[in-house]
């Protein structure tokens, strides 16, 4: 059964060190993260098309879901970030203050009410 706890980002980050640490082969090199990442991303994509586009699944074929692939690429992301040693939510804060900035314009925003029937949703 899944941990129903709700975990901030210095607790993934230290889930996945102490998973990670019992090993002694440890964090993967930058590279091969990189090459795990992209593995995890196509696993992810194959299940998107497989929900959204004209590829059924096999009959053979595992019943994986999207949110598993998205919570594996979460896990290989954190470890990413861990081997480099980066904050994530640092990370998180400076990604978002830049889409904030350079996007703020870039989209048409919503009317109040349909931003307040959001925030209800």
């Amino acid at each position: 059964m899944a941990d129903p706890k709700v975990y901030n980002t210095v607790e993934m980050q230290d889930r996945v060190d102490q998973y990670i640490s019992q090993f002694k082969e440890g964090y993967f090199s930058p590279l091969s993260m990189l090459a795990r990442f992209t593995e995890e991303i196509g696993e992810l994509a194959r299940e998107v098309n497989h929900v959204y586009g004209e590829k059924p699944k096999k009959t053979s074929e595992d019943d994986n879901t999207i949110e598993d692939e998205l919570g594996d690429l979460l896990f290989v992301t954190i470890s990413f970030a861990n081997s480099l040693n980066i904050d994530i939510s640092e990370a998180f804060n400076r990604a978002m203050s830049k889409f904030e900035t350079r996007d703020k314009d870039r989209w048409t925003r919503k009317e109040q009410t349909e931003v307040e029937k959001d925030e209800q949703n």
